[in-house]
């Protein structure tokens, strides 16, 4: 026989864990659709970025008459920032952290000054793409460049 107060203890105790055990999948699924959206984000970053990549080459559309274009101020057209890491890649034989790469490309190109997670999430656009290959080393994740680069780099 157990007694009421003891009753009344494990009452509780399957009341609070039902409880929890509600929260907890009320938090899944809000973290699944967040997983989702992420997902969709992601996936349209990389059409406008393989976009702007395929057009990058393209002619400019000509200015109306007696307007001058916007990109036409004295700066000339900068290499894409992946092509600028695979060629610093390509330096070296090991692989290379990408801090490493930006501490490099801010010392080679000053005049370029990606935040950190822009020159990760293009490392990791270049991976998607084959360009380039990622290594993981216990916690750290570091890239080289792939052994074939692919017969169509920009389609």
């Amino acid at each position: 026989m157990t007694s009421p107060s003891a009753d009344t203890l494990r009452s509780r105790y399957v009341e609070q864990a039902a409880s929890d055990l509600e929260d907890n999948r009320r938090r899944q699924q809000e973290l699944t659709e967040k997983i989702k959206m992420l997902e969709q984000e992601e996936a349209l970053l990389v059409d406008i970025m393989n976009l702007a990549e395929r057009y990058e080459g393209a002619e400019p559309p000509s200015p109306r008459p007696g307007q001058q274009p916007a990109p036409a101020k004295g700066t000339s057209a900068q290499p894409l920032l992946g092509d600028l890491l695979t060629e610093l890649l390509a330096a070296y034989e090991e692989p290379r952290l990408a801090k490493e790469l930006r501490e490099e490309l801010l010392e080679k190109h000053p005049d370029r000054s990606p935040t950190p997670q822009v020159v990760r999430n293009t490392l990791e656009s270049l991976v998607a793409k084959g360009r380039i290959q990622r290594h993981k080393q216990q916690r750290s994740v570091m890239y080289t460049v792939a052994d074939a680069e692919p017969a169509h780099p920009h389609a």
